[in-house]
C-alpha cells in the first residue's frame, strides 16, 4: 500500500459542503453524484462517506454498504437514459489511472456504436448536470 488517506481530496471536500455536486442519491454510509467531465449522459459517481483511498486499503464493512448503492444507481440509470448497458469502473492507485484518492465508482452508461468521451479536464455544462440528477433521481 502505498500513501495514507488524505482527507482534503475534493470527495472528502464535496461530503462535507466544502464543493458543490449535483447529488442524486445520499443515505447515512454512501453518496452519489454527477461526474463533472462526463464521459457519457449520466456518469454518475458513487463514494463512500468513510475515508478510504480505494479498494485495497477500504474497511470490508464499508464496501459492504457501498455496492448495492453502486448496483442501485446502475439500474436507475440504465432505465433513466435508455442506456443499452451500463459500465462500473473503479481505479486502484496512480498506475491503473486513480487520480482522486477516495474510493469512487463511476457508473457509465452506454450505447451501441457510441464511444466514451474522453475524461479530460473539460468541464460539462452545469444545466446539462442538473438534468441529468434530476432525470436520474426520477428513476430511483
Amino acid at each position: 500500500m502505498s500513501a495514507s488517506y488524505d482527507d482534503n481530496n475534493i470527495f472528502a471536500k464535496i461530503l462535507r459542503g466544502e464543493i458543490p455536486s449535483f447529488k442524486v442519491y445520499e443515505d447515512a454510509d454512501t453518496l452519489a453524484f454527477m461526474d463533472v467531465m462526463p464521459q457519457s449522459a449520466g456518469h454518475t459517481l458513487v463514494i463512500p462517506k468513510t475515508g478510504s483511498r480505494n479498494l485495497l486499503d477500504v474497511d470490508p464493512a464499508v464496501l459492504s454498504k457501498t455496492i448495492p448503492v453502486v448496483q442501485k444507481i446502475a439500474i436507475a440509470a440504465k432505465k433513466a437514459f435508455a442506456a443499452d448497458g451500463i459500465q462500473i469502473a473503479q481505479f486502484n492507485e496512480a498506475a491503473s489511472g486513480q487520480t482522486v484518492y477516495h474510493l469512487h465508482f463511476h457508473i457509465i452508461p452506454r450505447f451501441d456504436g457510441v464511444a466514451l468521451k474522453p475524461h479530460t479536464g473539460k468541464m460539462e455544462d452545469m444545466e446539462v448536470l442538473k438534468a441529468n440528477a434530476e432525470k436520474l433521481k426520477a428513476a430511483l
